[in-house]
């Protein structure tokens, strides 16, 4: 889990660097970049911090649609 964790910390350094770069990309630097946030995605899942998440937006997905259903 340790190692889990701070693989993800080095992903998110990765992907916010890369964001931070210039708004005109080439396909490859934007395929790269999903496949990161897809490694990145794999990798936060399984921890503590990645169950919080999908608990809030599934929270938050079951309250809209109850607000959006008659």
């Amino acid at each position: 889990m340790d190692l889990t964790i701070n693989l993800v910390l080095l992903l998110v350094v990765v992907v916010v660097l890369r964001l931070r770069g210039k708004s005109l990309r080439s396909l490859a630097d934007e395929r790269l970049t999903v496949l990161i946030l897809l490694v990145l995605a794999v990798l936060l899942a399984p921890t503590g911090l990645g169950r919080e998440v999908l608990d809030t937006l599934g929270d938050l997905v079951s309250g809209v649609l109850d607000a959006v259903t008659p």
